[in-house]
């Protein structure tokens, strides 16, 4: 069917469209990412197909019914952000029925997964992080204290702790090292976001530090974070988990964030804090990648 000359996607396509977008496509994809990494960096070879491909699958399932749970819970407070309020939970495309079901549904099926072709113990840890993302930090931090990010950042951060149990079935020293470089890379990567989108957030009621404590504090709190990160993201090298090739990539990947967060406590911008954000993701990124290129090239 075409409408002035443009083809429209049938009904179904523009449902599963919506769906879809209820799993934040793109923070999943460097969750699963993450996950991901931590299953290589769990075994001196090739790790087994089968904990490999369902833990993957498992993850992405459970991470993505989290998501579509935090659209529903927010769907009021997306609904006067310009970031959200495109969001088909918050324009009312999707009732709350539908992503409850489709929520629940990809819960269910990544759960199952993990249980049955994993491990208990990733199962248990990932619906724990469900639990800690979508509910407590959801329903209760984010609304309630501007600390929402750092204490809600231990869920983000479990990914690679996640893939580690998929490969091993327990959680090492090494892997909750992983969890850490997460944790303290989350403040300053959503300080950024929260920075330039101030006035969305002040909006919306949430308590995020820049509404609650000023743009200066939230940018020396950004600064002090990416020290701590970049000490924290020189641990592996030093605790012999990665090599010269890792060391050599994260001092130049700290380098160029703590430019950024130094820049931008001295000479605020929104362009800045947006550039910043933008570096927050690829710094992750190449980070995990640097570290599994060097696990390979030292193996």
């Amino acid at each position: 069917m075409k409408v002035a000359g443009i083809r429209q996607q049938p009904k179904w396509a523009q449902t599963a469209g919506q769906f879809y977008a209820l799993t934040k496509p793109r923070v999943v994809q460097l969750i699963v990412f993450c996950a991901v990494i931590g299953m290589f960096l769990a075994t001196p070879g090739l790790p087994s197909w089968r904990p490999l491909v369902f833990g993957t699958l498992g993850i992405w399932l459970v991470a993505s019914a989290a998501a579509a749970f935090n659209c529903l819970v927010e769907q009021k407070i997306d609904a006067v952000m310009r970031r959200t309020s495109w969001r088909p939970s918050a324009t009312g495309e999707l009732g709350t029925a539908s992503i409850i079901a489709f929520s629940s549904v990809l819960c269910a099926l990544g759960i199952a997964m993990l249980d049955t072709e994993v491990n208990a113990l990733t199962m248990w840890l990932t619906f724990g992080t469900f639990i800690g993302y979508a509910v407590i930090y959801t329903v209760f931090l984010k609304p309630a204290t501007p600390q929402n990010i750092v204490i809600g950042g231990a869920s983000g951060a479990m990914p690679p702790v996640l893939g580690w149990a998929a490969i091993t079935g327990d959680v090492s020293a090494q892997a909750l090292l992983l969890f850490l470089i997460i944790f303290l890379w989350t403040p300053p990567h959503f300080w950024a976001l929260a920075l330039y989108r101030t006035e969305d957030y002040r909006k919306s009621g949430l308590p995020m530090l820049p509404v609650t404590h000023g743009s200066d504090y939230t940018r020396l709190q950004s600064l002090l974070y990416t020290l701590l990160l970049s000490a924290a993201s020189l641990m592996p090298f030093a605790m012999h988990m990665s090599g010269i090739l890792y060391a050599v990539a994260a001092v130049l990947l700290d380098s160029i964030f703590v430019a950024y967060a130094w820049e931008l406590k001295q000479r605020y911008s929104d362009a800045l804090a947006r550039k910043m954000f933008r570096y927050s993701i690829l710094y992750l990124s190449l980070l995990f990648a640097a570290m599994l290129v060097d696990h390979y090239w030292m193996f």
